[in-house]
Formats: structure tokens, C-alpha cells, sequence
């Protein structure tokens, strides 16, 4: 699970370099639970990317990247973003 703060702009990137191999990305869209904030995303031939802010202390987003690639394949995943205080270690 990945973690912000509540005040934080949090920029969090998939690599799909694993699933495509030889093919690219051809589009990307993120689907966030309501509460978090998409400020922009970009996806590159193998990386998807979103920035993220907002959010409730103590709540667990679930966000989804679902991508497109050139050869007409399609790719989900699930990832989740917990809002909490952060630590300075």
C-alpha cells in the first residue's frame, strides 16, 4: 500500500515494462475513489504516472490504471493509497 499526507502532492508512477515487452503504451486513464484528487497524468511508451493530492487522514483510496498498448491489448491494476501522517526517519 503507498501512503501520503493529507497536504501532500503525490506523484506515484506504474511501470508496465514487465507485461508489454516489445509493445508500447497507447493510452492510460486512472480511476480514482471519490475524496483523492487526479491533478494530471501522463503516461511514456512503458510508464503510467498520476499526481495525486487531497484526501482524508486515516482513509485508504482505491485508484485503477487501466492502459492501452499499440497492439491493442489491454492492462488493469489496482493500487491503493493510504492517507496518513508521515514519519521523518
Amino acid at each position: 500500500m503507498l501512503c501520503k499526507a493529507p497536504n501532500d502532492n503525490y506523484s506515484y508512477s506504474v511501470d508496465w515494462s514487465n507485461e508489454l515487452g516489445v509493445d508500447t503504451i497507447n493510452g492510460s486513464t486512472w480511476t480514482l475513489e471519490s475524496g483523492i484528487t487526479n491533478d494530471g497524468d501522463s503516461y511514456t511508451d512503458s510508464v503510467s504516472t498520476i499526481d495525486l493530492s487531497g484526501g482524508t487522514l486515516g482513509k485508504a483510496y482505491e485508484m485503477t490504471n487501466n492502459i492501452t498498448t499499440a497492439g491493442g491489448d489491454i492492462y488493469e491494476k489496482k493500487l491503493y493509497i493510504k492517507v496518513q501522517d508521515q514519519l521523518v526517519g
